[in-house]
């Protein structure tokens, strides 16, 4: 049963990181970004560029587009006509880039003021400890987030036609030879989706594939359990039904065991990394 156990659990996460690996455009933002609980702003700033600050920064956005077309530059070797396309490209974008600002004003303003709301209800205890008054704090900011997201859709839009623009000026030959050069999100905080959205399809596979072969079983079951627990915590506490968290704490229970039995010494290639260590301790010397 253990053995079941542990393929199961294997082929749930390689199942889940082949399909997050297909899709290349993953996101973990979404799940992120509707956390709740008491844990639930934590999970939040683990979005990156959550409440816009990067992407509505006119100083910061020429800047960093600044590096990535001087990358791009030294990438593909530009001449003196493509780099004058791509600082006509880049003009263009920074000038759109205003008018979607002054087009959305009045919701980033709603937005910031709603931001300051927020934070004020927050801070009322009688509120955050009665159930139903929390929730109506989430209510709120959901309403409020949903004001951002038609203003960073359109200067997502810009990003990535400037990004594809700058890709096009390459010859053909180095199309060939070289993957695009991608324009990466600037990092928001130690660790956000930016990164997690890179990593995560690898890690599901790699758990899946350790844990199918019964190799470093301990090691990749509490990796598991981890990753499990805290998707149950950003969802804490759980619902019901077929969108409940429950599910990822039982699994997470499971992986635990695994990791306490040793489960891939049964039918695992486990079994001969400990056959190796025993043997190569009962070779030693004994001391003197």
């Amino acid at each position: 049963m253990l053995v079941l156990l542990r393929l199961s659990i294997g082929w749930h996460f390689h199942s889940e990181g082949s399909e997050k690996y297909r899709q290349g455009d993953w996101d973990a933002a979404p799940f992120f970004a509707n956390a709740k609980g008491p844990l639930a702003d934590e999970f939040r700033k683990t979005v990156w560029d959550y409440d816009g600050t990067v992407r509505r920064d006119p100083e910061f956005t020429r800047w960093w587009l600044e590096m990535y077309r001087d990358r791009a530059a030294d990438y593909y070797t530009f001449g003196d006509k493509e780099l004058a396309i791509a600082n006509e490209a880049l003009e263009t974008l920074l000038r759109n880039h205003e008018a979607v600002l002054q087009e959305y004003a009045d919701e980033l303003e709603e937005y910031d003021l709603g931001r300051a709301r927020i934070e004020t209800l927050k801070t009322q205890e009688d509120r955050v400890g009665v159930e139903s008054l929390a929730g109506q704090i989430d209510t709120v900011q959901k309403e409020n987030d949903a004001k951002l997201k038609p203003v960073l859709g359109a200067i997502d839009e810009l990003w990535a036609g400037y990004e594809g623009t700058i890709n096009s000026l390459a010859a053909p030959n180095q199309r060939q030879l070289s993957p695009p050069l991608e324009l990466v999100k600037p990092r928001t905080a130690m660790v956000d989706t930016s990164v997690i959205n890179r990593f995560v399809p690898y890690f599901d596979l790699a758990v899946g594939w350790c844990l199918l072969l019964g190799l470093f079983t301990p090691v990749a079951a509490l990796a598991a359990a981890g990753f499990l627990g805290s998707v149950f915590l950003s969802q804490y506490p759980p619902g019901t039904g077929p969108t409940s968290s429950n599910y990822q704490l039982i699994e997470c229970m499971a992986c635990l065991v695994l990791a306490g039995t040793g489960a891939g010494r049964f039918a695992g290639l486990d079994f001969f990394i400990h056959l190796l260590i025993r043997r190569s301790v009962a070779k030693r010397p004994a001391d003197t």
